[in-house]
């Protein structure tokens, strides 16, 4: 999610952390709450600083306010949907911050329970600030959706009538006097963190019908989710909310990013060049290349007196050569999630040691980006997922180790091999197919103790371990891989491929080419070819 710029911030750009604590507990006395802080105060932003801000999202600006429509025309509920740090959130303020339009946001993340959530809402709309004074209490308690929607129709009453009483009053201290208008805005950010909630279900279902059970047109709603809409299906009959999507960043996106509010373009320019596409290969998200790049480009500018020189052709050269040696590194800092820490040497680490011998290192030259032994084999097992029918899955990971394709070819009719080459054909037409997260876990845990035999020579009078680095007695197995997916999603080797409403789980796709997939499997000297189900 683009950075703004410090001079920017306001007390209305941080709304996501004061849902639930205030930034500044002791609120003066002497400024009580006005309607005014239902938008950004007195600051204001043109649609030019608003593009410039955001690059790559010029569309999706410029669909989100079509969907808003002009002053005090209502809408329907919209959703915002895509991956992490890709400017959902940062947009859809700053858009209503140059509409000038008056509105509340709650996070999901901080109002982590209903009872939060609806009091922050509340709080909002009532222009209630918890202080010493009163107890750090809400304005009103709610734990209930039905009590909410009655207080929630009496508090958005009393706004809307302030607002009617100015409306068409634009503010004299605005350079574009643009006015309020009559309407009232509800964001609710992170809004797939409800799932996990206790009665969660019952909760996105009220909050999807909100706007049908209010019947009041002067309220809009805009969801933000990291999920797309078809997570949320439902025949409970309320109105879906209008979809927009916000993809990842490209490279050139996260390059006029990065260069933005830099002191010398043409160095870090430079430097962009030397590392921007080998990370983009792992992750996209700009804070997490943010946090890397910083430190990287430090390392970067230490060979250099002046940093405020525009290198040359050989001046690049150098300064790359200096910097090769760390790249690796933080390259593996990023997609290597790492077990929970122990006193002296882990399991894991040893088990790193055995991988990275001298045998496998010739091997892992062939990959051009680096990944951890675990997140390898989720990949092989996301491949064998998508690429093997789900029925053969017992077959095929049985205690013989695989499936011997050879016992099973016998001398084929002519139309036999007619068939097969239909079946073929039609499957390469349909592409990877998808499965469900507790098939993928049940393939890797399969493959993963298969792999382990690779390793039974090296480590001869050694305890038994597993071959991804975790000690099979860990409790935290299951939460570092759930994480290891994650990553595997954020660099598009896994993609979601929406979920079914029948078994109302995610569904994955795996994204890997036969190649690369063999490639990964040599590298962990693993019989990938045993376990791939020829048609």
């Amino acid at each position: 999610m683009p950075k703004e710029e410090s001079s920017k911030v306001t007390r209305r750009s941080t709304r996501s952390s004061a849902s639930v604590t205030v930034e500044n507990p002791e609120p003066n006395v002497s400024h009580p709450p006005t309607i005014d802080d239902l938008t950004f105060g007195d600051e204001s932003i043109t649609l030019d600083a608003v593009l410039s801000d955001f690059p790559g999202r010029r569309s999706q600006i410029f669909d989100f306010i079509r969907l808003m429509g002009p002053l005090d025309c209502p809408t329907l509920p919209i959703m915002i949907y895509g991956g992490a740090s890709t400017g959902k959130t940062s947009v859809v303020l700053q858009v209503l911050r140059h509409l000038n339009r008056p509105f509340v946001y709650s996070s999901c993340r901080t109002c982590y329970n209903p009872r939060i959530l609806f009091e922050s809402i509340l709080n909002q709309l009532l222009l209630h600030r918890k202080c010493s004074s009163n107890g750090y209490s809400s304005a009103k308690r709610c734990d209930k959706p039905s009590d909410f929607v009655n207080l929630l129709r009496e508090a958005l009453s009393n706004v809307i009538k302030t607002l009617e009483s100015a409306s068409g009053i634009s503010r004299s201290d605005k350079p574009d006097g643009k006015p309020m208008g009559k309407m009232v805005y509800l964001i609710l950010d992170n809004v797939d963190l409800i799932r996990d909630w206790d009665k969660g279900t019952m909760i996105l279902q009220f909050l999807f019908s909100l706007d049908s059970v209010l019947k009041m047109p002067q309220l809009g709603i805009v969801l933000i989710s990291g999920l797309p809409p078809d997570v949320y299906y439902s025949n409970m009959g309320y109105t879906d909310p209008i979809p927009l999507f916000f993809p990842a960043y490209s490279e050139e996106d996260l390059r006029q990013i990065f260069l933005r509010n830099q002191a010398n373009p043409k160095l870090y320019s430079a430097f962009l060049d030397a590392v921007l596409r080998s990370f983009c290969r792992v992750t996209r998200r700009v804070e997490e290349l943010s946090t890397t790049f910083s430190s990287l480009f430090r390392k970067y500018c230490e060979p250099l007196d002046d940093l405020g020189i525009s290198p040359n052709e050989d001046m690049k050269r150098r300064l790359y050569s200096y910097l090769k040696p760390f790249i690796a590194p933080c390259l593996n800092d990023i997609f290597r999630v790492s077990s929970h820490p122990h006193d002296g040497e882990t399991r894991g680490e040893r088990r790193q040691k055995v991988s990275y011998s001298s045998e496998n290192r010739e091997e892992l030259k062939i990959l051009d980006f680096h990944m951890s032994t675990s997140a390898k084999y989720l990949l092989i097992a996301a491949f064998l997922a998508s690429r093997n029918p789900a029925t053969l899955d017992a077959s095929m990971f049985d205690s013989t180790g695989g499936m011997d394709n050879r016992r099973r070819k016998r001398k084929a009719s002519e139309k036999s091999m007619e068939k097969k080459e239909i079946a073929e054909q039609e499957a390469v037409m349909k592409g990877p197919g998808s499965f469900p997260l507790e098939r993928l876990l049940a393939i890797f845990q399969c493959i993963a103790s298969v792999g382990d035999s690779s390793f039974g020579e090296e480590n001869q009078g050694e305890e038994e371990e597993d071959p991804t680095g975790y000690d099979r007695e860990n409790n935290n197995l299951m939460s570092d891989i759930l994480l290891q997916v994650s990553s595997l999603c954020d660099a598009n080797f896994l993609i979601k491929s929406g979920s079914c409403p029948l078994e109302g789980s995610i569904r994955y796709r795996s994204m890997v080419s036969e190649d690369l997939a063999l490639k990964v499997a040599k590298s962990l000297s693993f019989p990938l070819a045993k376990y791939l189900y020829r048609r």
